[in-house]
C-alpha cells in the first residue's frame, strides 16, 4: 500500500456511481434485509481479500444485513467520498485515512459515534487514536488499523559492517551509513523526499509544519528549517544515496531495500508483506525496526497514520444502525486479529496483539515503536499541508532550489489552506 496522503486531496473528482448511494438503496424496505455500502480503501490486491471475507462471515451472523463491498482506489477515495457526500449520497461506511476524519466530520458528512454500538469496546482501543478519531469533542471514527514510520534495516549488512544496534540519532546513521559503504560496498541509507517521510526530521526538533493550538505557520521557523537541514544532509557523503526525485523513487527506494541493495530505509508497516518477498528478507529474522533516530531535542517522533472506520450521517436510520453493528463486528479484537495475521498490519487495540500476531517479527517490532508515534492535531486541514512541501521538497534535495527559497514557497502555499493562521 501507498501511503499517498497528500497527494489523494489533489485526484480530480470522478463521476458517482449507482454503489455510491447508501440511503436510496432497495434494502432498506421493512420486508427484507438491509443492505448497507461499504467502500474499502485498502489494498486490492494485498489486503481486500482479508476484509471480503470478513464481510461474509458477518453476513453469515446477521441474516438482515448485506454488506455491499466496494474497493475504491485509495488515491481517488477522498474525493470520490467528497463528491458523493456532498450530492446524492455516498456509502454507509467509509474506510476513512486519519487525516481525512476530521475534515470530513467539519463539513457533516460523519456521524458522531460516542455512546453507539460501534463505539461500545471504546476503552479497549489505544487512547491516541480515539483522540485522532475525534472533532470538536465527539468521535467520528473507529480505529481499524494503525501504522507509523520505523527505521527499517538489514541486520545482516549492519553486522557485516560490526554494526550491533540501530542508529539513536541522525548523526550516528551518517556514522553506519559509512561504514556499511565501507565494508559492504551497499549504500547504508536511503531517504525519500516526500514530506510525510520528512515529518520525523521536525518532530525530532519539537516542531511541525504548524502549530495547530497558536494557529501559526511554523514551516519556516528556525526548528523547521534545521529539522529539513538535517533531512537534506542525508542525501550526501559516504553511504548516503543521493535523492530520487523521479515519479517512480518510491518503489526504487523500495526494492533497492527489499533486495538488499541498501542497509535501511524509513518506512511504515504496510510494506510489511512486500518486505518478506525480497530476496533480503526471505528470513522474516533479518528484518530489523527501530524508532526513527532522534533530532537535537533528544526525542525522535513519527506520524501516526492508519484508518478508522467511520458511518455517513446522510444514511436513513434503518442503514445507521446496520452500518454500527458492520463497524463494531469489524474493528472487534476477533476481526483485528485476522486483520493482522493475514495482512500484517497493526491492530488498534491492545487485546488484538495476540501471541499468535507477535509472532510475526514485523507486526512485533512496529509494534515495539508506537510508543514515538505523534498524533496530528484536530486540524481538518492537517494532511492537506504536506501537499505544498511534495511540491518543494523534492527541488530542494534535487539542487533546483535553496532550502530556503522552497521553505518560504511552502509557507505561501500553506497559508492559502490556512488562511486565518499567522505567520
Amino acid at each position: 500500500m501507498r501511503r499517498g496522503i497528500a497527494a489523494s486531496a489533489l485526484v480530480a473528482s470522478l463521476a458517482l456511481t449507482a454503489t455510491a448511494c447508501g440511503g436510496s438503496d432497495s434494502g432498506s424496505k421493512s420486508d427484507g434485509p438491509v443492505t448497507i455500502t461499504w467502500w474499502d480503501t485498502s489494498n486490492a490486491t494485498n489486503e481486500a481479500p482479508t476484509y471480503q471475507a470478513l464481510v461474509k462471515q458477518f453476513e453469515a451472523a446477521n441474516k438482515d444485513i448485506k454488506v455491499k463491498y466496494v474497493n475504491v482506489p485509495f488515491d481517488q477515495a477522498q474525493n470520490k467520498f467528497d463528491t458523493a457526500a456532498g450530492a446524492t449520497g455516498a456509502p454507509d461506511v467509509l474506510r476513512s485515512e486519519v487525516g481525512w476524519t476530521p475534515a470530513f466530520a467539519k463539513k457533516g458528512y460523519f456521524l458522531p459515534l460516542d455512546g453507539t454500538e460501534a463505539l461500545a469496546d471504546k476503552d479497549k482501543f489505544e487512547p491516541n487514536l480515539i483522540t485522532q478519531a475525534q472533532f470538536d469533542g465527539k468521535t467520528y471514527g473507529v480505529p481499524l488499523v494503525t501504522d507509523t514510520l520505523a527505521l527499517v534495516y538489514n541486520k545482516d549488512l549492519f553486522e557485516k559492517a560490526g554494526i550491533t544496534e540501530a542508529p539513536k540519532t541522525w548523526d550516528e546513521l551518517k556514522s553506519d551509513a559509512a561504514k556499511i559503504k565501507d565494508k559492504t560496498g551497499q549504500d547504508g541509507y536511503w531517504g525519500s523526499t516526500q514530506a510525510y517521510y520528512a515529518q520525523s526530521f521536525l518532530y525530532g526538533e519539537g516542531t511541525d509544519t504548524v502549530d495547530a493550538s497558536a494557529k501559526k505557520i511554523t514551516v519556516t521557523s528556525d526548528a523547521a528549517k534545521k529539522a529539513y537541514g538535517t533531512w537534506l544532509s542525508l542525501y550526501s557523503g559516504k553511504g548516503l544515496h543521493k535523492a530520487d526525485t523521479t515519479a517512480d523513487a518510491y518503489a526504487h527506494i523500495q526494492d533497492a531495500f527489499v533486495n538488499g541493495k541498501v542497509a535501511a530505509i524509513i518506512q511504515g508497516p504496510w510494506e510489511i508483506t512486500n518486505f518478506y518477498k525480497g530476496s533480503a528478507f526471505k528470513d522474516k529474522a533479518n528484518l530489523g525496526i527501530a524508532t526513527v533516530p532522534a533530532g537535537s531535542s533528544g526525542k525522535a517522533g513519527a506520524p501516526t497514520g492508519g484508518h478508522n472506520l467511520s458511518v455517513y450521517a446522510g444514511s436513513d436510520k434503518a442503514h445507521q444502525e446496520a452500518a454500527l453493528k458492520f463497524v463494531n463486528f469489524m474493528t472487534s479484537a476477533k476481526s483485528q486479529e485476522s486483520i493482522a495475521l493475514k495482512n500484517s498490519t497493526l491492530p488498534t487495540r491492545e487485546d488484538a496483539y495476540t501471541a499468535e500476531v507477535k509472532a510475526d517479527p514485523g507486526i512485533a517490532g512496529y509494534q515495539g515503536v508506537l510508543s514515538a508515534a505523534q498524533p496530528r492535531p484536530a486540524l481538518p486541514e492537517y494532511s492537506s499541508l504536506w501537499g505544498p512541501l511534495d511540491t518543494e521538497l523534492p527541488k530542494i534535495a534535487g539542487g533546483k532550489e535553496s532550502l530556503d527559497k522552497g521553505l518560504s514557497n511552502a509557507e505561501l502555499a500553506i497559508a492559502k489552506l490556512v488562511p486565518d493562521f499567522s505567520k
